[in-house]
């Protein structure tokens, strides 16, 4: 095990080295300059103030110089320096990586147990009016924009039941601490968790019903009813098992891309985290701190399929490391 995570972190680092210089040309061949932005905020747009600008932030140089330099300094565990933020990236990525992180594990947590839940159940009332109802909210809730879901939740529960706040990480202002403090934020999370959580709950609903039909054919299923085993034991321990596997490898996917998929959220919610910030440096022209969102949204993508591939063997003992 120990071998096959060497290995493993080995190729993530040079994937991720691979991301890194793919990502910084494209960034680079985007539209706009960052020169000329910071000019116009400035009401300085000369073309001897420009040229210094570019010179002082290094962008007048040829672009393989720039990678060198972006390279090194990603040696140095150093992501640069934000031109716009006026602080270095990994400060800004830090500052807002735990919002995103309590975000996205909220809506996965909410996803996967929901989904599996209610594919279990859609596939021990397969062909009736409960499966009907299962899949077919399943298939709205993945059908519906996530926007327009967001919005809809705000104009519901918080602009005309005024149950839920509609946007932000806490009361401003309020200088709540302790559990106080933590019980505002948890208030504040439902609704982005929610809206999030929902829109992947639909395919862990489709997944865990299709794995769960499919397994329930096998003949080890057939010998376990032979052996007078209750359908609630051989639903939980033989079948539910089983079909655990593809779920397991499609949430081991999407828990990278719920980071990348926070985007939307975060900007309705106006919630503090790396989606927003990536959004805001994309309209920003900063391309250090894009770039840096980039690094550690990769480095998170693979770090989960690492994890992944180390919760096959707990859920399927027989599946070997090799």
């Amino acid at each position: 095990m120990v071998s096959f995570v060497a290995r493993r972190i080995a190729k993530g680092i040079v994937v991720l080295l691979a991301i890194v210089v793919l990502n910084f040309f494209l960034i680079r061949l985007a539209p706009g300059d960052p020169a000329l932005v910071m000019a116009g905020e400035a009401g300085a747009g000369d073309e001897a103030f420009i040229a210094q600008l570019r010179e002082k932030f290094a962008l007048d140089q040829p672009l393989p110089s720039q990678l060198a330099a972006y390279l090194g300094s990603m040696a140095r565990l150093d992501l640069g320096y934000s031109v716009r933020q006026q602080m270095p990236v990994a400060t800004l990525i830090g500052e807002r990586l735990p919002a995103t992180l309590l975000l996205t594990g909220s809506a996965f947590a909410i996803s996967l147990s929901l989904g599996v839940l209610l594919g279990a159940l859609a596939a021990r009332r397969a062909g009736t009016l409960a499966d009907t109802a299962i899949t077919g909210v399943a298939l709205l809730f993945y059908a519906t924009p996530l926007f327009w879901v967001s919005l809809m939740a705000i104009l519901l529960f918080s602009v005309r039941l005024d149950w839920l706040p509609s946007f932000g990480f806490e009361t401003v202002g309020a200088g709540y601490a302790g559990l106080t403090r933590v019980l505002d934020i948890a208030h504040h999370l439902v609704l982005p968790a929610l809206t999030l959580g929902l829109f992947f709950m639909a395919v862990y609903v489709r997944m865990t019903r299709s794995s769960m039909l499919e397994v329930s054919r096998l003949d080890f299923v057939k010998t376990a009813r032979a052996k007078g085993l209750t359908e609630g034991v051989i639903q939980r321990r033989h079948v539910l098992r089983n079909a655990l596997l593809p779920v397991v490898t499609l949430a081991g996917l999407q828990a990278g891309t719920l980071v990348g998929g926070a985007v939307l959220t975060e900007t309705v919610f106006a919630w503090p985290g790396i989606g927003r910030l990536m959004y805001d440096a994309l309209l920003q022209r900063d391309y250090n701190l894009l770039l840096g969102v980039f690094v550690v949204s990769s480095a998170m993508v693979l770090v989960f399929n690492l994890v992944t591939d180390v919760v096959y063997r707990a859920v399927d003992p027989r599946i070997e490391v090799a």
